[in-house]
């Protein structure tokens, strides 16, 4: 199974400076987008991921990012809350959707400015693998927000573990999570501290295939950052895939990991954010314990 998230920059484009080429919902996007778009739907259909968590994807009664780009045969959910150009989460899946879960992150006073949000879809995968929650997860990208996203973080994992209560399911969390992996809301997904009254653990797909590798999905590397709103960037890990841990491990198995969407082509680069795929698969049962 094959899971990929791309924060796909919605129809940014710099034309004059940083921050400039956003467009409202309806209108003509900036003529760059059509360069970005052959390289994002072309890698896309190349890729052929499974499952897909896109951010900044666009979503209005006029055009729908997701479904352009990747093509047919995908059931798709959308964020319903979404900024004045439509932009917002994502989900694109190839198996059939069953309960959509959208969980507000706006928690605190600070978070107004960004309609952060989850997206927690059971996917219908056929065996061996079998129905899973997927999670596209979007909280605050503002620095000094961390406080934040460790709540948001809090809040995501609890709403996965009342569900995963119900029935034994496996989880999947994907997204740009604007925080490194040492940040106390990364460090709470992958099971090194607990936040609140509560822990979880989940398996770094980047770190369990490439350890002590930094792996910078948003990189001055690309002249999208820096032509952007992020001139002084040194370089982030901040897209992260997760697979939820069983007693004893992941209950998938991580048997590959890369970026995507890393190099231009015809020097035109896809987005601002490298994406990242994950290749799973079904984990080897649990040895019987030795009394």
């Amino acid at each position: 199974m094959r899971v990929l998230t791309q924060n796909l920059w919605g129809f940014y484009y710099p034309l004059e400076g940083p921050g400039t080429g956003k467009t409202r919902a309806g209108a003509d996007p900036p003529a760059a987008w059509s360069d970005r778009r052959a390289v994002l739907a072309e890698g896309l259909r190349a890729l052929d991921p499974d499952l897909a968590a896109f951010q900044e994807a666009i979503h209005h009664d006029d055009y729908d990012q997701v479904p352009d780009l990747v093509g047919p045969g995908y059931h798709l959910a959308h964020q319903t809350r979404r900024e004045a150009d439509g932009s917002g989460i994502s989900l694109a899946s190839r198996w059939p959707l069953g309960d959509v879960h959208e969980l507000d992150l706006q928690l605190t006073p600070r978070t107004r400015g960004f309609l952060s949000a989850a997206l927690i879809v059971e996917v219908q995968v056929p065996p061996p693998i079998g129905p899973l929650l997927f999670v596209n997860h979007k909280p605050n990208f503002e620095l000094h927000l961390e406080h934040e996203r460790g709540l948001q973080a809090v809040a995501t994992a609890t709403m996965v573990e009342r569900l995963v209560a119900e029935r034994e399911l496996h989880v999947v969390v994907a997204g740009d999570f604007d925080a490194v992996p040492d940040s106390a809301s990364m460090r709470f997904w992958r099971g090194l501290q607990g936040l609140g009254d509560t822990s979880v653990c989940y398996r770094d797909a980047w770190e369990h295939t490439h350890p002590g590798e930094p792996g910078h999905t948003f990189s001055p590397e690309n002249p999208l950052v820096a032509d952007g709103t992020w001139p002084l960037d040194r370089g982030r890990r901040i897209d992260h895939i997760l697979v939820r841990c069983a007693e004893h491990g992941p209950s998938l198995d991580i048997a590959a990991c890369a970026h995507v969407f890393d190099q231009p082509v015809d020097g035109v680069w896809a987005s601002d954010h490298y994406g990242v795929v994950a290749d799973l698969a079904l984990a080897p049962p649990e040895p019987l314990r030795k009394d």
